[in-house]
């Protein structure tokens, strides 16, 4: 099978597409011919080896997963023997963090791993929510009950984890703002954001305007920052970014709790807990993922170095459906 190969830690350059071994399901595994999957911050951290502590649990001097790609979409092909649920033909997606293997035309994958795809939704579609989508409901919910007429911001709001919480905090009545750079401001507003704000031209925390929630998609700030742009007994949540920063907001969110009254959280993900949710939201048509692509899986250096620049708007995506062969094998 084809799949896209690193073997040492760089730019998307290092990136090869090769031949390797089809993969074989292990008991409690199903093999899926994958149709889509898309890029999450995790394969770009792996590709280049950052953050360096990365490095302790997933290879310190080379990669030990040399196929990245978590966000899959598929076909099931082949089950083992104690798979209860899925059966081959089930068109499934999911999240495979910690194993990777989906920037190729085959994967393995636990059962738990995976919810069956809705027939009205694309492998496309499919593939663009797992971890974006989880980030945003999990985020969403770490700050309690929403109310309608609350003020929300949210920061990196052009990617794929703001696209998915500015449709679902507005069925809740919220008034959203969403900070991005000015490529992503037409868009957002197309997704249903009240306000946008372009970051290289207005710093949101110190133009005098205050939220009553503040959902992080980059963590680029001080805590001390997000802080000033709370309203009394406001909640900041960050799903993700500089590791610096989420360590300074472990290490001084009790303190601003106490000190401020206002609440610092950090999402600890959950993977692929609340995917039937999502499938909920999708075939009610309140939800729809914002893609970008697609490339094929021949382009995912070009796909990785456009993910890069963060000029992307909601999930880069690759598709493997229309150029699938025949497998020989």
């Amino acid at each position: 099978m084809k799949a896209i190969v690193y073997a040492k830690y760089g730019t998307p350059d290092v990136l090869e597409l090769k031949e390797v071994e089809k993969p074989v399901p292990g008991d409690d595994e199903v093999l899926i011919r994958v149709h889509a999957v898309s890029i999450n911050d995790w394969d770009y951290g792996l590709l280049d080896g950052t953050p360096f502590i990365n490095r302790m649990f997933f290879g310190l001097f080379k990669p030990k997963n040399t196929i990245l790609g978590s966000d899959v979409a598929g076909c099931i092909e082949a089950v083992g023997k104690d798979v209860k649920r899925l059966r081959p033909g089930d068109e499934v997606y999911g999240d495979l963090t910690g194993r990777w293997g989906g920037f190729a035309e085959y994967v393995c994958a636990p059962e738990r791993a995976l919810a069956l795809k809705p027939a009205g939704m694309t492998f496309a579609e499919a593939a663009a929510i797992p971890q974006a989508a989880m980030l945003a409901v999990q985020g969403l919910r770490m700050m309690g009950k929403i109310q309608a007429g609350q003020k929300l911001l949210i920061n990196g709001a052009g990617g794929g984890v703001g696209t998915f919480a500015v449709q679902i905090a507005k069925l809740d009545g919220v008034e959203v703002t969403g900070v991005d750079s000015s490529g992503k401001l037409d868009m957002m507003l197309s997704m249903g954001f009240d306000h946008v704000i372009d970051y290289e031209q207005e710093d949101f925390t110190r133009n005098g305007q205050h939220y009553d929630l503040i959902l992080d998609a980059k963590t680029n700030r001080s805590v001390f920052s997000y802080v000033r742009s709370l309203s009394p007994n406001g909640i900041y949540v960050t799903v993700g970014g500089s590791m610096p920063r989420l360590i300074q907001c472990l290490l001084l969110g009790p303190l601003v709790s106490l000190l401020a009254g206002k609440r610092i959280r950090i999402v600890n993900l959950k993977v692929n807990k609340d995917l039937a949710y999502m499938n909920e939201l999708f075939e009610a048509g309140k939800v729809k993922p914002v893609m970008d692509g697609s490339y094929r899986l021949s382009e995912v250096p070009e796909a990785m170095r456009y993910f890069g620049e963060a000029g992307h708007k909601g999930k880069v995506v690759i598709s493997l459906l229309e150029q699938a062969e025949p497998d020989n094998e």
